[in-house]
């Protein structure tokens, strides 16, 4: 069941999945860089964050290059942008070391991003929403592709409250750069 007002403040967890990346021969996963694709979707996901209202007061990134470089364009669309701590276990896990990462973040964050890799991310989407509004949860279903952004909401005190079926997955974003 979704936690009701005067449970705590309302939370938002923003989930960004890693804008594509390029498979080079003899590069390890860890180190993949975008693809031009993902080069141009990158800043459009920032624009699309800022433009939805979506800016983060901290943000967990995955290590991986291609993690690291959505964040850094995306973050570049912004004044000023918030806090990023870069972690390790956000890369090829699943939703349980995931929620652990989240878990861990401060009550004084509202807003949280997380950029991260499939199938980990679209997992975590999926097993938090108890509901979803506009057909948001059938979109995440049917692909959760590279730059999607979900966004779920719940009232809870801490973080670390925020267990499986407890939010409202409220918008699905696929923004994609344009071609110059």
């Amino acid at each position: 069941m979704i936690a009701r007002a005067g449970v705590g403040p309302l939370r938002r967890l923003v989930v960004l999945r890693h804008a594509k990346s390029a498979w080079p021969a003899g590069v390890p996963d860890h180190e993949r860089p975008l693809a031009p694709r993902g080069i141009r979707d990158a800043p459009a996901a920032g624009r699309a964050l800022a433009e939805h209202d979506l800016l983060p007061d901290l943000a967990l990134c995955s290590t991986a290059v291609r993690a690291r470089r959505t964040w850094e364009s995306a973050a570049a669309q912004w004044g000023t942008p918030p806090p990023v701590h870069h972690d390790p276990r956000l890369y090829g896990t699943d939703v349980p070391e995931l929620l652990d990462v989240v878990h861990e973040v401060s009550a004084e964050v509202e807003t949280l991003l997380l950029v991260g890799h499939n199938p980990g991310l679209e997992d975590l989407v999926l097993e938090l929403a108890e509901d979803g509004l506009d057909d948001a949860l059938d979109e995440v279903r049917l692909k959760f592709p590279t730059s999607a952004i979900a966004v779920l909401v719940w009232h809870g005190t801490t973080w670390a409250a925020l267990a499986p079926g407890t939010a409202l997955l409220t918008d699905m974003l696929v923004p994609r750069g344009r071609k110059h």
